[in-house]
């Protein structure tokens, strides 16, 4: 019965969240400073942090891990594979800098297959910027672009969905686009989730440099995509860059690319 009740005061004494403490490298107890003081306030002013532990254990709570609801997290499948040529595109907003007299926009887009990015900063989140955008990623892509993959923003399409109205194919973006344009679900940002990834490593880079103009932001932009592109290795292109990454798909799908891949950044723009 003692130890019931011991139990009983544990479970009604457990610490929330932000008072837990981690405990240290090799320490397997359970119990909290605060419960051996309820204990010994309570039940037994000789316990021991020892013996709380042991009456715990022998009831089965003896871990706070093991009696923690396991939250039901959604399982996002991952992307299916595409060969090089299947672009996912979207707009991040930029800050102002002092010298200018309203924000700019970072239109993005990057290859499924090789993780290739492709960035340009424009002055309006437009239609027409989206076509020119498009228009240029169509030129300094080393292979076809076959397949652009968007989300509903009025820039990429008319679909509008209060109105339950479908895109009609005849917007200013699908008129220039003659690959196959996709859009993402409503309320579904995690099926564009590839760029969504890039624009957070962005908003990092702009959480940790302090620019003096526009013109020094965007350098900078240039500067970390030429780095990501060229530089940095990645875990699901088996720790290749994505330009080493475009030139195997090269070597081995020469079909799929209408000019040489080129480490050179002035080159290929």
């Amino acid at each position: 019965m003692p130890g019931r009740v011991w139990v009983s005061f544990w479970q009604r004494s457990r610490p929330s969240q932000n008072d837990r403490q981690t405990p240290q490298a090799g320490s397997h107890h359970a119990s909290h400073p605060c419960q051996l003081v309820v204990i010994r306030e309570l039940l037994n002013p000789a316990a021991s942090r020892s013996g709380l532990d042991r009456c715990l254990r022998r009831h089965g709570v003896g871990s706070l891990r093991d009696l923690e609801p396991t939250p039901n997290r959604p399982v996002h499948k991952p992307f299916k594979a595409y060969d090089p040529g299947y672009f996912h595109l979207d707009v991040k907003y930029l800050p102002q800098m002092p010298d200018e007299t309203a924000r700019r926009y970072l239109f993005v887009a990057i290859d499924r297959a090789t993780r290739r990015v492709f960035v340009q900063v424009k002055p309006h989140k437009t239609a027409a910027a989206a076509r020119t955008f498009l228009s240029a990623l169509q030129k300094a892509a080393p292979c076809h672009v076959r397949t652009i993959l968007t989300d509903n923003g009025s820039e990429f399409t008319d679909r509008l969905f209060n109105r339950q109205k479908p895109a009609s194919g005849k917007h200013e973006f699908d008129r220039l686009c003659a690959a196959l344009h996709r859009l993402t679900k409503p309320r579904t940002p995690q099926t564009n989730g590839m760029v969504e990834r890039f624009n957070g490593r962005i908003r990092e880079v702009l959480a940790t440099h302090r620019f003096e103009s526009g013109q020094d932001l965007s350098t900078t932009l240039e500067r970390y995509v030429w780095l990501y592109n060229q530089h940095l290795p990645q875990l699901a292109l088996q720790h290749r860059t994505p330009v080493q990454s475009l030139k195997a798909w090269q070597k081995q799908h020469p079909g799929l690319f209408k000019k040489r891949v080129c480490n050179r950044p002035g080159l290929d723009i």
